[in-house]
């Protein structure tokens, strides 16, 4: 089959690699449909790559051709979405959803190790499958079947560690795909302000469209931007949605007293230089995880299915498999009005 590659930094090629097998007796082979790239994808774009690089793509929608012998909710012929993340699949946690907490082994994102190959390929072995995927929907879109396998859930739970109360002024630092995803999820609790923190115009203007006040962070001022739109009072809760070291000092920055900054970007440098001093002196609360995607369905579906998310239009460009080096580069830059990118591996 022809998967994605990531050789080294900034190299991406399709080449031809052997067809998956099954991860266990409880695992299925998916044959893909459409795959994003993630903003998560960047990070090993940019060079954070295992040695020998990796084959990436954690978002996956695509039709079982193939089931193990302990499958007992799927069946070959089914369309399903793909959790990003997974786990054993035995133990307490991951069967009530929750792979972050598995405690052998997980969690693990597809394509992000080399544990466990990504999805920017033909096919895609899954494991534990009656667990980590699910049946997409009637009515829901293949666009929006993608964003509910990583960044709807992770947007959903930027929501709700932040904790907002009705009435309350939210921050959301990054107005990517997560962070659109976080402001759509953010109006379902009922602040009062939203301030869509980016520097880029194009994203600003998309999130002022959802109904969040644009805030330009240009020359790396986005504290001092909130701060001023809210007369120095600061915001009762940030949501970080980028994972640089900038971004999450500004959001800590960015809170009142007694402030919640709830972090979803990326980040694992074990080295961080945490702001302690802001966030005892403020009392602040900070809450930072990946989302445990399998548990949040049973919430987002009906409110996609509804309508009452808004999802804003996320996906702009459908390009080939065979086009991944081009796709990653045009993501990269962030031009030709480029937003998220679904990959269609029949071309």
């Amino acid at each position: 089959m022809r998967a994605v590659t990531i050789a080294a930094e900034r190299c991406v090629e399709v080449i031809d690699v052997p067809d998956p097998r099954l991860l266990g007796p409880d695992g299925a082979i998916i044959a893909v449909e459409a795959t994003g790239i993630c903003g998560s994808d960047l990070h090993l774009y940019h060079g954070a790559l295992p040695p020998g690089g990796l084959h990436p793509g954690h978002e996956v929608v695509g039709t079982i051709v193939e089931v193990g012998p302990d499958v007992r909710e799927r069946m070959v012929g089914d369309r399903v979405l793909v959790s990003a993340v997974v786990g054993c699949g035995r133990c307490r946690a991951c069967r009530h959803g929750d792979p972050i907490t598995c405690p052998n082994g997980g969690p693990v994102a597809f394509g992000t190790t080399g544990q466990i190959d990504g999805g920017q390929a033909e096919y895609l072995s899954v494991p534990a499958a009656d667990l980590f995927t699910m049946t997409v929907p009637e009515g829901i879109s293949v666009e929006s079947a993608v964003l509910l396998t990583d960044i709807l859930p992770t947007g959903f739970l930027g929501a709700q560690m932040a904790a907002i109360e009705p009435g309350d002024t939210v921050a959301i630092f990054g107005m990517g795909p997560v962070g659109i995803m976080a402001l759509a999820a953010v109006q379902l609790y009922g602040p009062s302000r939203i301030l869509a923190v980016d520097m880029v115009p194009e994203r600003l203007a998309r999130a002022e469209a959802m109904g969040a006040e644009p805030i330009d962070a240009t020359g790396g001022l986005g504290a001092v931007a909130v701060l001023e739109a809210t007369q120095g009072a600061g915001v009762n809760a940030a949501i970080e949605a980028v994972g640089l070291r900038e971004t999450v000092t500004d959001a800590i920055s960015s809170v009142a007293a007694r402030g919640r900054i709830s972090m979803v970007g990326v980040n694992i440098e074990m080295d961080f230089p945490f702001p302690m001093a802001s966030a005892f002196f403020k009392a602040l609360s900070f809450r930072a995880a990946f989302a445990a995607i399998p548990s949040t369905w049973a919430n987002l579906v009906p409110l996609v299915s509804s309508g009452v998310l808004d999802l804003g239009d996320v996906v702009t460009h459908h390009l080939g498999l065979s086009e991944a080096p081009e796709a990653y580069e045009r993501f990269d830059r962030r031009d030709d009005g480029v937003f998220k990118i679904l990959l269609d591996p029949s071309r």
